[in-house]
């Protein structure tokens, strides 16, 4: 017997999809393995918890606006054999959100910093936490625009509010004002209150010509960022490389017949 039909109306009342979706499979695993009442409700509720989870995962992936979909399971660590693994593995378990800890990544263009930020806050999202991803020059035109129309006060509380902010390509650009004064804004209200991940194709050193008409701004900006952060330096070859054309073969000279030479 499907019972379906007498409570699919209830059963979408209360938007409890999932266990309407897995009733009928369900009904007959029971009946087939004889189930206990409670048994059966046990699988239900835990049908209806999955779709949930799943369906609250997927709308944080969507608000995460990831570039790709890059996980840690992809990247080449191999490729990098200088990299601090152990740290990147540990940075996957989450423990820096909760200590509302900076993580700072630095290397070359085409070296996987890009990749290993998302894939760090892939991780996140799978844990239940809210993510942005963003350049930093996207970063700056938002809040820039939302000045423009009377909302930055908004859109800087918001920002502050993420618990996991990812800045891409951090000093790719200079900052000009009012930028500059926008992103340290932003820095100080985050500053041990919620993670930010910063990736930069500066060496550390090298982080205040990102705010070349302010030291001071940028000074009190990076000691925020550099505080209590995680550091990982990505050192090896780009990725982005050209692939390499094989070895070209000449044909092979042919031979002259003594006919022909005479």
């Amino acid at each position: 017997m499907n019972p379906a039909p007498e409570l699919a109306p209830q059963l979408k009342q209360l938007r409890l999809s999932g266990i309407f979706d897995s009733l009928e499979a369900r009904n007959r695993q029971a009946i087939e393995a004889k189930l206990a009442y409670t048994d059966f409700l046990a699988l239900l509720i835990t049908d209806e918890v999955a779709r949930r989870e799943q369906k609250k995962f997927s709308t944080r992936l969507r608000r995460a606006q990831f570039r790709t979909t890059k996980t840690l399971d992809q990247f080449d660590f191999e490729r990098l054999p200088q990299l601090n693994r152990a740290l990147v593995h540990d940075l996957a378990t989450g423990r820096y959100l909760q200590e509302k800890a900076p993580v700072l990544i630095v290397g070359p263009c085409g070296t996987g910093k890009s990749h290993l930020a998302q894939a760090l806050g892939h991780c996140a999202v799978r844990q239940g936490v809210d993510v942005v991803f963003t350049t930093c020059a996207s970063l700056t035109q938002s809040l820039s625009a939302a000045r423009a129309t009377g909302s930055y006060e908004r859109k800087l509380a918001m920002l502050a509010r993420v618990p996991l902010l990812i800045i891409d390509d951090f000093g790719l650009k200079p900052l000009r004002a009012p930028a500059d004064e926008d992103l340290h804004d932003l820095i100080a209200e985050r500053y041990e209150q919620a993670a930010t991940i910063v990736t930069s194709n500066l060496d550390f050193p090298e982080w205040d010509q990102a705010f070349p008409g302010n030291r001071l701004l940028a000074s009190a900006s990076l000691d925020r960022l550099r505080h209590n952060a995680y550091c990982l330096v990505l050192d090896g070859q780009s990725y982005r490389a050209p692939k390499q054309l094989g070895p070209t073969t000449s044909p092979a000279p042919q031979k002259t017949s003594k006919s022909a030479s005479a």
